[in-house]
């Protein structure tokens, strides 16, 4: 899950700064690019957070309908590979599409990203990571300091300040590989969630053999 969040950290910077100042995993954000920009704030973009938006419901009410149960199984690392390889197939269309793409592409691209962000936060949410949604860190901050200022307990501190800060280093990491082109932060962000996918077949294996005895 935590790999899971810089990946979309990374995403999400490409998004912003690369293709037409969209969030495709923070809906949050990209609710507010889309208020500001029907205000005609500094020419932000329309058009695109709305199918960004679309996108993301369609994923994420794909992944409701998928996953079975809770934690970590088969099933999630089969859609968790689907978010990879959409991931994968928007940095191809991209690297493509040359240096400076269609508004037609970059639209597209944006609104697929939105539904494979939705997909992953599904399918986060039945895993069932507490304060780790690997799409927003909202939740992870809050969670992290009214916990402390209720109890005086920093539970789970090290797991929700990870995600913080890796959420942070994939923007980073992100809006640096734009130096180099789009698409390599998109490729860099599909690796990751293969990789994750991959890793996570062989525990989900195990996880499947134990409940069907």
């Amino acid at each position: 899950m935590l790999a899971l969040t810089f990946a979309t950290g990374v995403v999400d910077a490409v998004g912003f700064l690369g293709l037409d100042r969209v969030f495709v995993g923070n809906m949050t954000g990209n609710v507010v690019v889309l208020g500001m920009g029907l205000a005609g704030a500094d020419d932000l973009p329309v058009l695109g957070p709305v199918l960004a938006l679309v996108g993301f419901a369609v994923g994420a009410f794909l992944g409701g309908r998928l996953v079975r149960g809770s934690g970590w199984s088969r099933r999630t690392s089969v859609l968790v590979l689907v978010t990879g390889l959409v991931v994968a197939a928007t940095a191809v269309l991209v690297l493509v599409a040359g240096d400076e793409p269609p508004y037609g592409v970059t639209v597209g691209t944006t609104t697929a990203l939105g539904a494979a962000m939705g997909l992953q936060a599904a399918t986060a949410r039945a895993v069932g990571v507490k304060d780790v949604t690997t799409v927003v860190v909202t939740s992870t901050i809050t969670g992290l300091f009214a916990d402390a200022g209720r109890s005086g307990s920093w539970r789970d501190a090290g797991r929700r300040s990870s995600a913080v800060v890796l959420m942070l280093l994939g923007a980073l990491v992100g809006a640096l590989l734009l130096l180099v082109h789009a698409a390599a932060g998109l490729a860099l962000a599909a690796v990751v969630t293969l990789v994750v996918a991959v890793l996570g077949l062989w525990p989900a294996r195990r996880t499947d053999a134990v409940a069907r005895r």
